[in-house]
């Protein structure tokens, strides 16, 4: 796949998948042209704009390369097309909605140089209209097998130390390219939603880490493109999270999480439900049975190339806590994040 590393347009190829975007990019343009960091190239995948994304940025960022799509093939895809291109030692994925800090890729580069069994890096997500709010610290994963937003809404000078994590959110990361040439690129029938953990769970299980970089800051307008609780996000995000758990979660850990998995499902659904999604979630569980046997089929490969023991994979789950989980999202919906940072 990526037999040819000769590289190219630096060190770093930084890729941004962009769906009518047009008000989002200059900010998140201008940011990278502030970077300290200057040995890398700006590749955007545009996923059918209709909005005059494409033009903009030839006319205002012509440093920046352009692979313009017809439609809109989804986070996952437009990432892949891009990687394919690379060639370069790392990749880093940034959202059109964030905007990072000037020193974001040095610190990232910096990590995964002095890191050399880390795969990646994840960067300290700041909310862009509340900087003093972490949106995340990286991404967890739970022994219910549900994604978790490490750490937030806390404060935004908590989780300040560099740790190794489950693995980074692909809004704001970087990448070996190796990595990628060892474990394959984001799965393509995700669409987006929960890609980036899934790729992070195949990554630990080849044993490639995820080292956080908390000085690797970046300002995301959260859910600017997906609105949390939209049913866009229940569908994807719910379908996604069963492939995930049936493609990677080892034998022995299954047995050990089935039955948590199980309550997370029902309590999802009770809540979704009273917040008129009912549809959404039932869709997404139903096409997520219906992809079981693909899903196996994927499973097997993963698994008969697994390089890691149970018990490292469960060090890394965090326990889920319903709870703190649940309180979050009503609180979110109120708007009231100072609550949000006390629990």
């Amino acid at each position: 796949m990526f037999s040819d590393l000769k590289k190219y347009g630096g060190k770093v190829s930084l890729i941004i998948v962009n769906w009518n975007g047009r008000d989002l990019l200059p900010e998140c343009l201008d940011g990278l042209r502030q970077q300290t960091y200057r040995d890398f190239q700006i590749i955007m995948v545009d996923n059918g704009s209709e909005d005059g994304s494409v033009d903009f940025v030839k006319h205002h960022y012509p440093e920046v390369r352009i692979i313009a799509l017809g439609r809109n093939l989804g986070f996952a895809a437009g990432n892949n097309i891009a990687l394919r291109t690379v060639r370069t030692e790392y990749a880093a994925l940034l959202n059109n909605d964030a905007v990072a800090h000037p020193c974001w890729l040095e610190n990232l580069v910096e990590g995964l140089e002095r890191y050399p069994e880390a795969g990646s890096a994840a960067s300290k997500m700041l909310f862009y209209d509340c900087p003093d709010t972490i949106d995340r610290a990286g991404d967890a994963y739970t022994r219910a097998g549900a994604g978790l937003l490490r750490g937030r809404g806390h404060p935004g000078n908590g989780f300040d130390r560099r740790e190794w994590v489950f693995g980074a959110c692909a809004g704001a990361a970087l990448y070996r390219m190796s990595m990628f040439e060892d474990i394959g690129l984001f799965d393509e029938d995700f669409f987006l939603l929960y890609e980036d953990i899934d790729l992070s769970f195949r990554g630990q299980l080849k044993g490639y880490k995820c080292v956080y970089i908390p000085e690797a800051v970046v300002f995301h307008k959260a859910s600017n493109s997906i609105v949390d609780d939209s049913h866009l996000s229940v569908y994807y995000g719910h379908r996604n999270l069963e492939w995930v758990y049936i493609k990677n979660m080892p034998p022995g850990i299954i047995v050990r999480t089935m039955a948590m998995h199980v309550i997370y499902n029902v309590a999802a659904f009770l809540y979704f439900a009273a917040r008129g999604r009912l549809r959404s979630i039932i869709r997404a569980k139903l096409d997520a049975v219906k992809g079981i046997k693909r899903e196996m089929t994927k499973r097997k490969t993963i698994q008969a190339t697994t390089r890691v023991r149970d018990e490292y994979i469960w060090g890394l789950l965090e326990r889920e806590r319903f709870l703190p989980r649940f309180t979050r999202r009503l609180l979110k919906i109120s708007g009231d994040r100072s609550r949000i940072q006390s629990l």
